[in-house]
């Protein structure tokens, strides 16, 4: 992440980051990443959000997918079921 050059922006850098991250990681409008930035104290507007998304959003998830480790054999189950005596036993 500390690949990507966010100089020349008005913007901190954690903004950027924060508003990008809102906007992939929730599925949110670019309406709704400003709403939710302005209720942090931080007014920017909807096209400056929106250029954000399309210049750093493929680079952020490009990082992301590099960082991301490999699939193991171990996986993790979150429900399950019992037999007992034949009759299944699912928890409460």
């Amino acid at each position: 992440m500390n690949l990507i050059a966010l100089k020349r922006h008005r913007f901190p850098p954690d903004v950027i980051r924060y508003a990008v991250w809102l906007y992939f990681r929730f599925t949110l409008s670019i309406r709704d990443a400003e709403e939710l930035l302005a209720q942090r104290g931080i007014e920017v507007s909807r096209e400056a959000v929106r250029c954000w998304v399309n210049k750093f959003g493929p680079l952020i998830a490009a990082s992301l997918r590099r960082r991301k480790s490999p699939p193991t054999g171990r996986w993790h189950l979150d429900e399950m079921v019992v037999r007992i005596g034949g009759r299944s036993e699912a928890p409460q």
